[in-house]
């Protein structure tokens, strides 16, 4: 029996992500808990509270830090408040597991990375699909050379937000858009599976309906792999009909997964070698948000390292605002890591 304290977390941003996911996934692990939740809508925090049997609720960010029992917190709050919160938490000694984007541009996210590093606390970036036994799967099969050398990838990440999602995603200039909500999943899975970085991204994006102003749903798109991988990508918000799917193709094989860019623990894995097609047993397929939240744990007790650290963050946010700079410029655009 582990003599550690149990961790308490304090939610910053009473989201649906938190509730559907993040909630049960802390409450899942033996050894943490989910303590005080916050919203700056203080009868929104209550009523969240209330509903998820969380012991407090804030309506101040600054509360929420001055409780005793928060150890760490969870971020999930709009996209322009993540630097502040973070940077905050991290200097009340709290560890900080934040949703991607990290921010809205790469000074933000490096400020947050330094000022948890400088604090000593724990930061990861909630990439919840590295954490899927279908693309670590796919990681290690090709780490082991099944398909031979990676030559191309696709992905296939197109789907209809849905409508009580359709706000602020898509109408607030902060809000990102397709780019910054699923093009950055898509690059950090991409690097991920791939072990390799992007140098150069080219990409085209348009509105099909649901995202206003300045703001697109749906891009498409090209990453060149330094590894020599072209990568291509479609994101839209805009899509009912579409499956999901990820595919590595080699010289001596191809790697098809089918209904993974989920957030549930679902879809296949077929391993192609000319006319044989085999399915892969991807083996135990755990809860994303759970294996994250555990690998967090991990990382705060001293013994591995978040699933996503802060670093990744960055990287997936330099490749998603590549990839807006190329929609913007029309041209291609080299990367340009600050780590």
């Amino acid at each position: 029996m582990s003599s550690r304290k149990p961790l308490g977390w304090g939610l910053i941003g009473a989201s649906t992500i938190a509730r559907q996911y993040m909630v049960p996934a802390i409450n899942a692990q033996p050894d943490s808990y989910v303590a005080a939740v916050m919203s700056s809508n203080g009868e929104h925090a209550l009523a969240f509270a209330t509903a998820a049997v969380i012991e407090s609720a804030y309506s101040t960010v600054d509360d929420l830090l001055a409780d005793p029992g928060v150890d760490a917190v969870y971020i999930s709050s709009t996209n322009d408040r993540h630097r502040d919160q973070a940077v905050a938490a991290a200097r009340a000694g709290k560890h900080v597991l934040c949703e991607k984007p990290l921010a809205l541009d790469i000074a933000d996210a490096v400020a947050m990375v330094e000022a948890c590093r400088t604090a000593g606390v724990v930061l990861g970036t909630n990439h919840h699909l590295r954490n899927a036994a279908t693309h670590r799967t796919l990681k290690r099969l090709i780490a082991e050379g099944a398909i031979g050398t990676p030559l191309a990838a696709r992905v296939f990440h197109a789907v209809y937000l849905p409508a009580h999602l359709q706000g602020w995603r898509l109408t607030q200039p902060d809000g990102g858009g397709v780019i910054l909500d699923i093009t950055v999943h898509d690059a950090d899975t991409l690097r991920f599976v791939l072990g390799s970085e992007p140098l150069e991204v080219t990409a085209s994006a348009a509105q099909q309906g649901l995202a206003s102003g300045a703001l697109e749903d749906t891009v498409m798109g090209v990453m060149s792999f330094e590894n020599g991988v072209q990568a291509q990508f479609h994101d839209a918000f805009t899509i009912p009909h579409a499956r999901t799917g990820f595919e590595v193709h080699g010289t001596g094989g191809s790697l098809i997964a089918e209904g993974v860019m989920t957030q549930e623990p679902v879809g296949t894995v077929s391993l192609i070698r000319g006319e044989r097609r085999e399915l892969v047993d991807v083996g135990h397929r755990e809860n994303l948000y759970e294996r994250s939240v555990r690998e967090f744990i991990k990382a705060v007790n001293g013994t591995g390292e978040p699933a996503a650290t802060g670093e990744d963050g960055v990287r997936s946010l330099a490749i998603a605002l590549a990839v807006r700079e190329s929609v913007q410029t029309r041209r291609h655009v080299a990367l340009r890591y600050p780590y």
